[in-house]
């Protein structure tokens, strides 16, 4: 196998987690474009569809699936529809998250919980059922953020933990599947990218924390998605329980 052909998702199937907006599109129109069919899940049903007709003009299927990953039968719904549609799942991208910005002395413990609950016990419900039928060669990568690495200038004690969570849990997936279910975990953390939700933090926090970056800008969704591409492809074969940080060099600064 040649070095191009290591990057090709063809008879691969996909599923995303916050699907919706955000990177979770760049994310499922990038597997697409590599050849992987994807199921694509969030709340907003609305918005999962028009993402899914869109993700399908490539040539691909794309199925979109309502659902609330904090709920753990939401998530094997998820899978179940996944494996009637297409019969196997082989990757897996925990996207979904919510994010929080509250003093530690006034975070509501129903706001805390919620962030806890969808970040980071979400991922854990989806790896779960993805876990239970995915085969040898299967990859599942957790999205965390940098957050959970630095602190980033708010007070986001909830969103902090949760992200630095998922860090430990990919370690332990990678640790628990690797030699015993030949599933590889890796987490891909990404600094500051521009969409929808990070535009409304501009002018302002955004523009001061691209500005202690190495790299100058915020990053580009597809940057981030080709990193996905790579490491969920065979390229990224002898990669698993690492941690994966795409932010223009802002962790190092």
């Amino acid at each position: 196998m040649n070095v191009g052909d290591m990057f090709n998702l063809d008879g691969k199937v996909a599923v995303v987690t916050g699907g919706s907006s955000g990177l979770g599109v760049a994310f499922a129109q990038a597997l697409a474009e590599f050849g992987a069919d994807v199921v694509i899940a969030a709340r907003r049903v609305e918005q999962l569809e028009a993402v899914s007709a869109g993700v399908s003009e490539g040539g691909r299927r794309c199925v979109p699936v309502e659902a609330d990953i904090s709920d753990p039968a939401a998530c094997e719904l998820v899978v179940q529809r996944a494996m009637e549609e297409f019969g196997r799942v082989d990757i897996l991208v925990n996207n979904a998250g919510v994010g929080s910005a509250a003093p530690a002395t006034r975070e509501l413990p129903e706001d805390f919980r919620k962030v806890l609950d969808i970040n980071l016990s979400g991922s854990y419900f989806m790896a779960q059922a993805c876990g239970r039928v995915m085969t040898q060669g299967a990859s599942i990568v957790n999205v965390s953020s940098i957050v959970g690495l630095i602190h980033a200038g708010l007070p986001q004690a909830a969103y902090a933990a949760s992200k630095a969570g998922v860090l430990g849990m990919t370690r332990d997936l990678a640790a628990q599947w690797g030699t015993r279910k030949g599933i590889r975990v890796n987490a891909l953390v990404p600094g500051f990218f521009v969409t929808e939700i990070s535009e409304a933090y501009r002018p302002g926090y955004l523009d001061g924390q691209i500005d202690r970056a190495l790299i100058k800008r915020a990053g580009d969704p597809a940057e981030l998605a080709a990193t996905l591409v790579w490491l969920v492809s065979p390229a990224a074969g002898y990669v698993t329980g690492q941690t994966i940080v795409v932010d223009g060099g802002r962790t190092v600064t």
